[in-house]
C-alpha cells in the first residue's frame, strides 16, 4: 500500500537540497502524517527540520503562540490558524520553509458535518500559499492522507515555482 507519492517527496528533497534550505511542519488534523511522509525520503536530516502535533486548541497556544480569541471563535480551523501554525513552527523550528495545517477528518457539528482542512506554506515571513481543502464525506486515515499528499504536491509546486 502507497500512502505518499514517492515523486513528489522526491521532487520536494530535490528542491529543498538544492536551495540549501529546511522545512518545519506544524499539524493537527493530520495527526503527524505529514512528518512521517516527510521522513520518507533520502537525506531528511538535511532539509527537515522536524515538527509538531498540536491538537487541542491548549497545545495551539501554549506551543505555536496561536492567537487564541480568534481561534476559539472557530474551533481552531481557519486560514488564519493554519498560516499562524506554519509561520510560528518555522521560527520555533529555526527553517526557512514552514508548513500549517489545521480542520476536520471526520463529521462534527462544529463542522457542520463536513470535512474540510486549511493549509498553509510560508517562507521567513511571507505567506506563499493558503489553501482549503475539501473532501466527500469518508472518515479517518483516507481523509488524513487526501489532506497529507493535497500539501504535499502544493508545496513540491510552491518549491518549484522559486527555482
Amino acid at each position: 500500500m502507497k500512502l505518499f507519492d514517492d515523486e513528489t517527496l522526491q521532487s520536494i528533497r530535490n528542491a529543498l537540497m538544492q536551495k540549501g534550505e529546511s522545512v518545519s511542519i506544524a499539524e493537527s488534523v493530520t495527526c503527524g502524517l505529514l512528518q512521517f511522509a516527510m521522513s520518507n525520503t533520502m537525506d531528511t536530516v538535511e532539509f527537515f527540520e522536524g515538527g509538531i502535533t498540536v491538537y487541542n486548541p491548549n497545545q495551539k497556544f501554549r506551543h505555536l503562540n496561536i492567537e487564541p480569541a480568534h481561534a476559539l471563535s472557530v474551533n481552531c480551523v481557519s486560514e488564519r490558524v493554519a498560516i499562524e501554525l506554519a509561520q510560528n513552527v518555522r521560527i520555533k523550528f529555526n527553517s526557512e520553509y514552514g508548513i500549517g495545517i489545521t480542520g476536520y477528518a471526520s463529521p462534527v457539528p462544529e463542522s457542520d458535518n463536513k470535512l474540510f482542512a486549511y493549509f498553509a506554506i510560508t517562507h521567513q515571513s511571507r505567506v506563499l500559499h493558503s489553501a482549503r481543502l475539501d473532501t466527500e464525506p469518508k472518515e479517518g486515515i483516507g481523509v488524513q492522507l487526501f489532506y497529507v499528499n493535497e500539501v504535499l504536491k502544493s508545496f513540491a509546486s510552491t518549491l518549484l515555482s522559486e527555482l
